[in-house]
């Protein structure tokens, strides 16, 4: 989501579910060290990987199943690289600038870091060694260290209202929301490489296509999507979603890399995109102020959250229906996050009520309700299982 105060590089959420403006800058990470080869996994079996795999962006490391790209991540397999790092849910609140970090195995805050203007999102780098925070207002990123929890360097950044990573690490891609960019920069310096301008308005999150060749990224403003040719750093497709007013947020790709779902915050709802044509998509209800979407470590199911009920809606692939849905005690407004490494818990930002929710993937119970700071959004739990990050606050392969 994007920005509150400061700046009006972005206008309000919705009135009605804020009735102010919000401010939502990019949390990003990128390498500390950028062009860190992928982590170590265990070479794909045969019977794994066939013929049909569809060839990968030059440099991308070998997709391990044509039938689930997120076969990477399944529960526990931890890279060699974050094996060692401690447990932790870093949390940007985009209103006190700071980012309060959690201990996932007692529910405890043990640490507040300051940082710059509006921090977003935290953002683990593609070689998976930096955490990097995205101070919007700030224009600066800052890294954290993730095997002691430590703040480091900060870089000057324009506008990083999000970041991510090409699947093959040769690029940061930072979502510049206010300045209507999408800035391609180098996963180590951060120093820009191309800027691609952008006609449509508050371009905040994104996702790739199986092969890496291409991603599609959310215009939230103009309710729009765009197409992006990977390699040639050039948008090659735009729409616009056929609902007045659409506010489109969270980008995932299907686990067969045949669909990608878009969150979209006025809508109520995601929506439904033929990866392989770039058609208009169609629109599934799920909840008031739908906005972010997390694969289970199976690949089986995704958690939405509908931040304007306090909801999670939970969607199965196979039968392509929604299942379940559950509700906060109390209500709230979960908005983003991410899911624990053993897949046993879905962690979600409490966006309006200074607070981060604990929810079990068994059955929905809330574990634990933990106050923030003010105004947490892009929160990241680190580390997690996959080979390498293509950003936003955490989407491994």
């Amino acid at each position: 989501m994007p920005h509150l105060l400061g700046r009006t590089r972005c206008a309000t959420r919705t009135p009605a579910l804020l009735g102010a403006v919000l401010l939502v800058a990019l949390a990003g990470c990128g390498s500390s060290d950028g062009h860190g080869s992928p982590a170590a996994a265990p070479p794909p079996t045969p019977s794994r990987v066939g013929p049909a795999a569809p060839p990968g962006l030059p440099g991308m490391p070998p997709v391990l199943d044509p039938r689930d790209v997120y076969a990477a991540d399944r529960a526990g397999r931890l890279s060699p690289v974050v094996r060692k790092f401690p447990p932790r849910v870093y949390v940007p609140n985009t209103a006190s600038d700071t980012v309060t970090v959690i201990d996932p195995r007692t529910y405890k805050v043990i640490e507040t870091i300051p940082v710059g203007r509006q921090p977003q999102h935290v953002v683990p780098s593609w070689d998976l060694r930096t955490l990097w925070v995205n101070n919007d207002l700030g224009d600066s990123l800052t890294a954290i260290d993730p095997a002691t929890g430590k703040p480091g360097r900060t870089v000057k950044v324009s506008d990083p209202y999000n970041l991510y990573f090409t699947p093959n690490g040769k690029y940061a891609v930072v979502m510049a929301s206010m300045d209507r960019q999408l800035v391609f920069r180098d996963p180590r310096t951060m120093k820009r490489v191309k800027t691609v301008p952008v006609t449509c308005a508050g371009v905040n999150h994104a996702d790739f296509s199986a092969d890496g060749r291409y991603f599609i990224v959310s215009c939230e403003f103009s309710g729009e999507l765009l197409k992006v040719d990977t390699e040639r750093m050039k948008v090659v497709g735009t729409q616009k979603l056929p609902v007045r007013g659409a506010m489109p947020q969270d980008v995932k790709l299907s686990p067969d890399g045949r669909t990608f779902y878009i969150a979209d915050m006025a809508a109520n709802g995601m929506w439904v995109l033929d990866a392989g044509k770039f058609t208009i998509p169609k629109l599934m209800p799920t909840g008031k102020g739908c906005h972010g979407l997390y694969v289970s470590r199976d690949s089986r199911e995704m958690y939405i959250s509908n931040r304007g009920e306090g909801s999670v809606s939970v969607f199965d692939f196979a039968r392509n229906e929604l299942t379940r849905k559950w509700q906060l005690p109390n209500g709230g407004s979960p908005d983003m996050g991410g899911v624990s490494a053993d897949g046993k818990v879905l962690w979600l930002s409490g966006r309006y009520d200074s607070e981060v929710y604990a929810i079990d993937t068994s059955d929905g119970r809330q574990l634990a309700r933990i106050p923030v700071g003010k105004g947490p959004h892009g929160l990241a739990v680190y580390p997690q299982p996959g080979r390498y990050s293509l950003g936003h606050t955490g989407v491994f392969r």
